[in-house]
């Protein structure tokens, strides 16, 4: 056995994780980084939700995808200024693919300007 921790084990109590070494480890990470990693996050799980992946179709949840589509349009709309444009316009036109997708997947499509994530970047349209 190794008298070693983990970086994600603190020494005092094994198995649990070290939030001193996480934090530490976050602070290394420029804030663009963490928000594109968050973006992409919120659209890869919203992609799922839309059963838009490979046999996601038992995931299809079309609550659960206006939920993550709205708060990708939200994080989008208040960190255009402190991203790139170079990072921003990607997550822009992934938004709006899953926007799109969004209600041709909806039984009864919301109105323009209604739909997840319209209220920041104003009515998509297919």
């Amino acid at each position: 056995m190794s008298d070693a921790t983990s970086p994600n084990e603190s020494a005092g109590s094994p198995g649990s994780p070290d939030f001193e070494a996480m934090a530490r480890d976050i602070a290394e990470v420029p804030a663009v980084e963490v928000i594109v990693t968050v973006a992409v996050n919120l659209m890869s799980a919203a992609a799922v939700k839309l059963g838009l992946t490979d046999d996601t179709e038992d995931h299809k949840d079309l609550d659960e995808a206006r939920k993550l589509v709205h708060a990708l349009a939200g994080l989008l709309d208040a960190s255009t200024t402190e991203i790139s444009s170079f990072h921003a316009a990607p997550l822009r036109d992934g938004l709006k693919s899953l926007q799109l997708a969004f209600r041709e997947a909806s039984i009864v499509p919301d109105e323009p300007g209604q739909g997840p994530g319209e209220k920041y970047t104003g009515p998509v349209y297919g």
